[in-house]
């Protein structure tokens, strides 16, 4: 029979071997989760740093609790640990099951559960308990999900359900184990840095019409265009003299200028910019020459 516990319940167990199964269902953004294990003494602590039984280290040298593989269970997933209750040290009074996530809080992990199996049964055997794990406040990135404990010369099995905001380190510290938290910060701060990197170059890119972002587009040449159609190429300007102010009237732009009356020029003409200048001749009767002007800027296709 199935004992569905509550939290804070208890339930005596009668078998020397135990499995903890953790179970929940992945998906898009739920985070995931790790089985954990802490060998504690009377004081409630470890007794050294290999008493943390975890993804980095899945077997106590005693070889008493493991964690095992995890598994793929129809549409959930399982992490388990494996307790050999009857040949544990006399120096272990408890041994803390807890779940820690990866990616996010327990917020998002909505069927945490976990089930307790006697280990030295067939795999059809029912479980002996079942405890249904759910955050308190929902910043919880580690939770003890239960413990086992010594009892006169038995062992009972506790539903806790205590969250950590601080997460497996958090946990493990508050229970003796030794953490470098230089380099736990080191990471924290790398990681921080490299979020922040990434969201400045997003915000430095240019902004499209769409709203997306990305490197600036080359500019490109239009149909139709000088770019794309002609070359244009100006012609040079000579350096132009410097002409004195007319006494009677402002020279005709890109014309002839009049003579005074001894066939000599009145002034000299004003520069005509991109025109050749007129030809001054001393024969007062003489009519002049008048020649159109050319085109200023040529276009020369390539």
């Amino acid at each position: 029979m199935t004992h569905a516990m509550l939290k804070g319940s208890n339930v005596p167990l009668d078998t020397a071997a135990v499995r903890a199964v953790l179970c929940w269902t992945p998906g898009p953004g739920v985070p995931d989760v790790d089985a954990s294990a802490l060998l504690l003494g009377a004081e409630g602590r470890v007794r050294s740093d290999e008493d943390f039984v975890f993804y980095n280290q899945p077997r106590h040298p005693s070889g008493c609790v493991r964690r095992l593989p995890k598994k793929r269970v129809g549409q959930g997933l399982t992490d388990t640990v494996e307790a050999d209750l009857g040949s544990l040290e006399g120096s272990v009074d408890r041994v803390v099951v807890a779940a820690s996530s990866d990616g996010g809080t327990f917020r998002s992990v909505s069927d945490l559960r976990i089930l307790l199996y006697d280990a030295t049964a067939g795999p059809d055997r029912e479980p002996l308990a079942l405890f249904d794990v759910t955050a308190e406040t929902g910043e919880e990135t580690a939770v003890i999900c239960g413990e086992l404990y010594r009892r006169g010369d038995g062992w009972k099995f506790r539903a806790v359900g205590q969250g950590y905001p601080t997460g497996l380190v958090g946990l493990a510290t508050d229970f003796g184990i030794s953490v470098d938290e230089d380099a736990q910060e080191a990471a924290q701060e790398a990681a921080q840095e490299a979020a922040q990197g990434a969201a400045q170059g997003a915000q430095d890119l240019p902004e499209a019409q769409d709203g997306t972002t990305g490197a600036p587009a080359p500019d490109l040449p239009v149909a139709g265009s000088p770019d794309l159609d002609a070359t244009v190429v100006h012609a040079p300007v000579p350096p132009q003299p410097t002409v004195p102010p007319m006494p009677d009237r402002a020279p005709s732009y890109g014309y002839p200028q009049g003579t005074s009356q001894g066939g000599a020029p009145a002034h000299a003409p004003a520069p005509a910019y991109g025109y050749p200048q007129p030809v001054h001749r001393t024969d007062p009767h003489a009519a002049p020459e008048f020649r159109m002007p050319p085109m200023g800027p040529q276009f020369v296709r390539p």
